[in-house]
């Protein structure tokens, strides 16, 4: 199935995705298309280079892997099968890191990674902040960072017991410097993350 122009009322799989020839990378949230956003420009480049930089750093020779977009990360539905036809949410974080490896396949992720942090842009901000959020939340993604480049600023959402997503009390800014919940001893300066 070749889609040119996506019916944007439909309802597409995982199995749907997989056979699209667009120049132009989608995701799939729930079932439903939402064009990505242009190119990222210098700026968020640049901040996704240096957030992944230290990740990658600190994981050569552990267990858990970071990635980059793009890269396919399949959400499965309520029903937690995970064939292609069953997966309804393909999501492309900018940065993701995953600790149980039987998730990962030629293909990307299946299942919720560890952390995923979403670098907003104009275009994406507001999908970012409550689609995926809600998405995010619902798989079981432990820690969620939301990057704001323009205020320069880190939210950092917690999976608490309940399931739901503690939030810390005030953005994270440049003077700060941020830890992941699952490594507390990578320590990533804001200063450093939001430099040119």
């Amino acid at each position: 199935m070749e889609v040119k122009e996506p019916d944007l009322s439909g309802t597409y799989t995982y199995a749907d995705y997989m056979t699209w020839e667009w120049d132009q990378l989608a995701e799939l949230i729930n079932g439903k298309i939402f064009k990505m956003s242009p190119a990222p420009g210098k700026i968020h480049q640049g901040i996704s280079g240096n957030l992944f930089g230290p990740f990658w750093n600190y994981l050569r020779g552990k267990d858990c892997k970071v990635f980059a977009a793009p890269f396919d990360v399949r959400i499965p539905g309520p029903s937690k099968r995970k064939t292609d036809k069953d997966i309804l949410t393909v999501v492309q974080p900018d940065i993701c890191v995953v600790c149980d490896l039987f998730k990962l396949d030629d293909r990307g992720c299946v299942g919720p990674p560890d952390l995923i942090i979403e670098i907003l842009s104009k275009y994406t901000s507001a999908k970012d902040i409550r689609l995926k959020f809600d998405v995010y939340e619902a798989a079981g993604v432990n820690e969620y960072w939301v990057v704001h480049p323009e205020e320069q600023t880190i939210l950092v959402y917690i999976l608490g017991d309940d399931g739901k997503y503690k939030g810390n009390l005030r953005p994270l800014v440049k003077t700060d410097v941020i830890s992941p919940t699952i490594f507390p001893d990578l320590h990533i300066s804001l200063d450093e993350v939001f430099s040119e």
